[in-house]
């Protein structure tokens, strides 16, 4: 009887221990794997900024102050807005990509624009409409203005001023 009590207690023991030893098997599932693409985003140019005609002071130097709706100020004692304002235009631009995402805008520190006898102003202050982020359009679109503010020396060259190089807007997604 003791040896029949052993051995149930032998084989309850190894049952228990392969019951242990199943609770600890492997066991596997999947899962698929997906990605969607958006559209790229892209800008266009559709208008150069341009500050317009300004007259300096031989003896004060000062600024235009161009906003990204396109009006301008003078800053500075030496700088004066005629009323021959020649074109005066904020830059544009169109803005694509997927609908409904948001995007960062990046503006450059500065630009230097140079005249007549290598003359030069620079351009700095760069703000934008919409500023820091904007929003792509049910139809992915989105028009991005950008103005600045334009420094005259006193007695500064008279003539027209343009970049060789392009001033640089970048979007991102964000």
């Amino acid at each position: 009887m003791k040896q029949n009590y052993i051995l149930n207690i032998v084989l309850s023991l190894a049952l228990t221990l392969g019951c242990i030893n199943g609770l600890f098997a492997q066991a596997t599932a999947t899962a698929s794997a997906s990605a969607t693409i958006v559209a790229p985003i892209t800008m266009s140019k559709n208008v150069d900024m341009n500050f317009g005609n300004a007259a300096v002071s031989v003896s004060t130097g000062g600024s235009v102050v161009l906003a990204p709706a396109g009006t301008r100020t003078a800053g500075g004692g030496g700088v004066t807005l005629p009323a021959t304002a020649g074109t005066v235009t904020a830059a544009s631009f169109t803005v694509s990509g997927a609908p409904g995402y948001t995007f960062a805008v990046t503006l450059p520190a500065s630009a230097v624009i140079t005249g007549p006898a290598a003359a030069t102003m620079t351009v700095s202050s760069f703000t934008s409409s919409p500023s820091a982020t904007g929003t792509l359009s049910g139809s992915g679109t989105q028009t991005l203005t950008v103005g600045a503010t334009l420094a005259l020396s006193a007695a500064q060259a008279p003539g027209t001023y343009t970049n060789a190089s392009a001033v640089p807007v970048t979007v991102n997604y964000n």
